[in-house]
């Protein structure tokens, strides 16, 4: 799969993960919107580790300026 998630956007990706990780481990959050954050977490790390995002490849949106890839 062709990377499509650039530096900045993988960095702050997994900045928002490991905020969204500690307001849920601090219960500042609870409830439904917990159980929310928690999958937009998941989903922000998984996106930013792997560097391939599937809105991204949906919508043929590339912020990711490596050309060898």
């Amino acid at each position: 799969m062709n990377k499509n998630v650039g530096t900045v956007d993988r960095v702050i990706r997994i900045i928002l993960a490991v905020v969204i990780l500690v307001l849920l481990l601090s219960h500042q959050v609870s409830g439904g919107a917990a159980v929310f954050l928690g999958i937009v977490a998941v989903a922000l790390a998984a996106t930013g580790g792997s560097r391939v995002c599937p809105c991204y490849m949906r919508l043929n949106i590339k912020t990711n300026k490596d050309k060898s890839e």
